[in-house]
């Protein structure tokens, strides 16, 4: 959100939800108030402190809108601690607390282009000018796109980053300075030594939101509601390193220049777009989509534009922020409660289409887990064509009320995810057929188990042939062994001839076999071959994630790891004697000690002890190591001046390119693990660039602007505290 999800705090309310709560009476309004009232606090509590909302934005806004409309209706029902008096939610003590120099606002919402309409009359009334259409030349607005994210303020002092913080209530956040530092396009110097308080919005991209929800799902794992509250959760984690393998983003769109003691110093510019222009030009992400000196009919032009446009965006957005340009009229209109009545925000409606929900499907994962999965009639939403969306599991097909046959409601998850919201009982005909899970498993054959306690159905038979397939496509892919080349198409051919019927058989693959595979020249075959023994090598944590332990993702398998590596250090063995003692102990770990890992409770704990204590997963680890696959062991961290382990302290490192030694997520965890800062971009700032193999542009940039260059071997030796 470009600056906050709340609704109309203090704003008139549409003109027809005033009159029906007029129409309610004083003590009508007011029962309708003390039953609204709680809903939208706990609603509040799920969605800022929990990161877990129950209800979707549009319901919330909608539940929001009645109660503005009842207090508009009926001044003596506002009370000072009613939510639409509040600003987000107060720290949850979880962090440090830090009170803002200037305090947060909320903004109010509109939704349709009349009560846009209505605000650009408010503002003329407020500035003394005739309501349109009479031109109004000194008065010009400028449209953001609204970031569905988490509002934070980042302060800089003499350029240099010094802390972060959430909004929280408005008037004090949470104190996340560590893990801002992981998000690779806030810098951590700007480009003048300039003292500043800059406001923005942290965001889960689209395709990071899928991949992580994807990777939960095959754990076994629920999956997120949205980009916003993954985003939200992600950042306000008590360990860096789990934001920083969550890959968030941010854009800025506030400048408070001179703030520093408290005091925020005279500003450098005189409005909204040359505040934006001044970030971008201290080396801070603005948001490009973005237009300014418009007047109203230019402002509902561009949501015209991006009301379909918005779909493509690699981030959520859903509406435009709208603001006076001009800080000195800005200031004449002032405030009303918390809210800004120069700015208001235009949320785009929920794309929601009907359709029919034709068959449920349940699909064999790599874990063995059922997913019923919705065949739909095909229909177009948020800009694409759907026909298949996820059911998540029985528990879930069972809530919604959903039978083959029904007409639903579809809509798209943060705009990425095709969600069924729910089913249309009223329309159904008496054809309709309730869904049963399978008592076999669809593949195999074999008798399909329910986890006790648990909402999972799954196929227990380690070797039924979907399970296989994920398997093997999980353990080679992104986030294991990463073996670039072995694509689906051709694990298939693998798997079919009989190349590869055990994790380590890809280690004893020889050029001849894959030059066998269809389309497959010498050159191509020996690619694949080089970067199979590429991936001999691996960080613990990347062998672990690789092996798909049911309910364990990317981050529990760091966790994992740092635990794994604190239990048996590896002094004074060779990596590969290490990575014997590794498989030869983790089958006798109990589940009770596995809870000593941070962040693993007693139901995942339970998980991995069944998982390495079956007698499959310990000939699964000797069959790698027989293979001559080493896990290395995590490098430890270390503080920022800690000598020479800390070589890379307060240093800004880039990877480009392709490293035979490293990919890039292992690379920068070993910047990381060496106290250094792993950045996506090149500026002044940046200590150090990495280039390998087919380096590109940030290559170029590190040579023009004299930034030191280091290759593999070079990039080894700073690692280890030597010079490179």
């Amino acid at each position: 959100m470009t600056e906050s999800m709340e609704p109309a705090v203090g704003l008139p309310a549409a003109a027809e939800a005033v009159e029906v709560a007029r129409g309610l009476g004083e003590e009508g309004a007011r029962r309708r108030r003390d039953e609204l009232v709680p809903i939208i606090r706990r609603a509040n509590d799920l969605y800022y402190v929990a990161d877990a909302p129950e209800l979707s934005d549009a319901e919330y806004d909608r539940l929001m809108r009645d109660l503005v409309a009842l207090e508009t209706a009926y001044p003596v029902l506002v009370t000072p601690d009613s939510p639409t008096q509040r600003v987000g939610a107060a720290p949850t003590g979880t962090f440090g607390e830090v009170v803002h120099q200037r305090p947060m606002l909320s903004l109010g919402n509109v939704f349709d282009e009349d009560e846009l309409r209505a605000f650009d009359l408010r503002v003329r009334r407020g500035l003394g000018l005739p309501p349109a259409p009479a031109p109004a030349p000194d008065l010009r607005y400028v449209a953001e796109l609204k970031i569905d994210g988490l509002a934070i303020s980042l302060r800089y002092e003499r350029g240099r980053f010094i802390q972060g913080a959430t909004r929280g209530d408005g008037t004090t956040g949470e104190d996340v300075t560590a893990n801002l530092r992981t998000i690779s396009v806030l810098p951590e110097r700007l480009r003048e030594a300039a003292t500043a308080e800059v406001r923005g919005e942290v965001y889960m991209p689209k395709a990071e939101f899928a991949r992580i929800n994807v990777e939960r799902e095959e754990a076994g794992l629920p999956t997120y509601a949205n980009p916003r509250n993954s985003g939200a959760g992600s950042l306000r984690q008590q360990d860096p390193s789990v934001t920083a393998a969550r890959r968030l983003s941010s854009w800025c769109y506030q400048l408070i220049e001179g703030a520093s003691d408290g005091h925020a110093g005279r500003p450098s510019v005189a409005s909204q777009s040359e505040a934006l222009a001044r970030l971008s030009a201290l080396g801070l992400p603005v948001n490009p989509d973005r237009a300014e000196g418009l007047d109203i009919d230019g402002v509902c032009r561009f949501l015209e534009e991006w009301r379909e446009k918005r779909h493509g965006l690699p981030y959520e957005t859903d509406g435009v922020v709208v603001k006076v340009d001009r800080y000195d009229q800005q200031e004449r209109l002032g405030l009303v409660a918390r809210a800004p009545r120069w700015a208001i925000a235009y949320k785009f409606p929920p794309e929601q289409v009907e359709t029919v929900l034709e068959d449920i499907v349940p699909y064999v994962g790599r874990t063995g887990t059922l997913t019923p999965v919705a065949h739909m009639r095909p229909a177009k939403v948020a800009g694409s064509t759907v026909a298949r969306a996820t059911l998540h599991n029985l528990d879930e097909v069972r809530r919604k009320d959903l039978r083959i046959g029904d007409w639903i409601v579809l809509q798209k998850a943060g705009d990425v995810i095709p969600e069924v919201v729910r089913s249309m009982p009223e329309r159904r005909v008496g054809t309709e057929r309730v869904f049963e899970m399978p008592a076999t498993c669809p593949v195999c054959g074999t008798a399909v188990v329910r986890d006790e306690g648990a909402v999972r159905h799954y196929c227990p038979n380690q070797k039924c042939p979907a399970r296989l397939a994920q398997e093997f496509a999980h353990f080679a892919g992104r986030g294991g062994m990463d073996i670039e080349g072995a694509g689906w198409a051709v694990l298939e051919q693998l798997l079919a001839r009989g190349l590869v019927k055990t994790r380590g058989d890809f280690y004893r693959l020889s050029v001849d076999d894959l030059v066998s595979l269809d389309r497959f020249a010498r050159k191509s075959a020996e690619n694949l071959k080089a970067s199979i023994e590429r991936s001999r090598r691996r960080p613990l944590a990347r062998v672990l994630n690789s092996l798909g332990i049911p309910q364990v993702g990317e981050q529990t398998a760091i966790d994992l790891a740092s635990w794994i590596a604190a239990r048996w250090p590896a002094e004074g063995m060779g990596p590969g004697q290490w990575t014997a003692l590794v498989a030869r102990s983790l089958p006798a770990v109990t589940a009770q000690e596995f809870q000593e890992v941070p962040g693993i409770g007693a139901v995942v704990a339970g998980s991995v002890a069944g998982y390495f204590g079956a007698p499959e997963t310990a000939a699964v680890l000797v069959d790698l190591a027989d293979a001559g696959v080493v896990a290395e062991p995590p490098a430890r961290r270390v503080a920022p001046g800690s000598g020479a382990a800390g070589r890379l302290a307060g240093k800004t490192v880039v990877v480009t390119g392709t490293l035979s030694g490293f990919d890039r997520a292992a690379a920068e965890e070993a910047i990381r693990a060496a106290g250094g800062r792993a950045s996506g971009s090149v500026s002044k700032a940046t200590s150090y660039v990495v280039a390998g193999e087919n380096a590109g542009s940030k290559l170029a940039k590190a040579q023009e602007l004299g930034v030191p260059v280091l290759d593999e071997e070079g990039f080894r030796r700073v690692l280890a505290g030597e010079e490179p």
